[in-house]
């Protein structure tokens, strides 16, 4: 076996069961689940290219830090340009369930995307990664480039964001999360 065909084998074992979380977090940084597939693509060749450098550490945690820094170049190069918004309907599996529950469903769904997108990018960003994406703080800090303690910071104020916008939306949900009945 040729060293190219044993490096294609690496990086396709250690980096591309990676492919899901890094298409997630393209498209909560971007807003735009087109941008976030090209995003994607652009970052595995990137990731494909430099992986002889990467030292077997976290594959996970540098893959991301490449999707979030490719994002983000991405993001700069087309500012000014309108994004188009997420639609979670789209993104979501669909499942049999019974009008009322499918309709309460994608209502609360549309709430968190819209909230979540309401979040500044440094906010959001380390969200998506400790709650949907389950990375650890020392990841996040990989990912992101800043100490554990700013991640804990970020990550507070995030929560503490998306309590705020959540119950200014949802005017029955108060600040500290339960909802009310009137």
């Amino acid at each position: 076996m040729n060293e190219r065909a044993i490096h294609a084998g690496r990086f396709a074992e250690e980096v591309l069961p990676h492919l899901d979380s890094a298409y997630n977090l393209a498209r909560w940084l971007t807003r735009n689940a087109a941008d976030a597939d090209d995003i994607v693509q652009e970052a595995c060749l990137r990731a494909f290219r430099y992986f002889d450098g990467f030292e077997c550490g976290n594959a996970r945690a540098w893959l991301l830090s490449i999707v979030r820094n490719t994002s983000y170049r991405w993001l700069r190069k087309r500012a000014g340009q309108l994004a188009t918004e997420f639609d979670e309907a789209i993104h979501s599996a669909p499942t049999v369930m019974d009008p009322e529950a499918l309709m309460l469903q994608n209502a609360n769904g549309q709430l968190v995307a819209r909230t979540i997108k309401a979040l500044p990018a440094r906010f959001r960003e380390v969200l998506i990664l400790r709650e949907l994406e389950g990375l650890t703080y020392k990841e996040i800090a990989d990912v992101v480039g800043v100490p554990v303690g700013t991640v804990m910071s970020r990550l507070s104020r995030a929560r503490d964001g998306f309590r705020h916008l959540i119950g200014q939306e949802h005017p029955c949900t108060p600040a500290g999360g339960r909802r009310v009945d009137r």
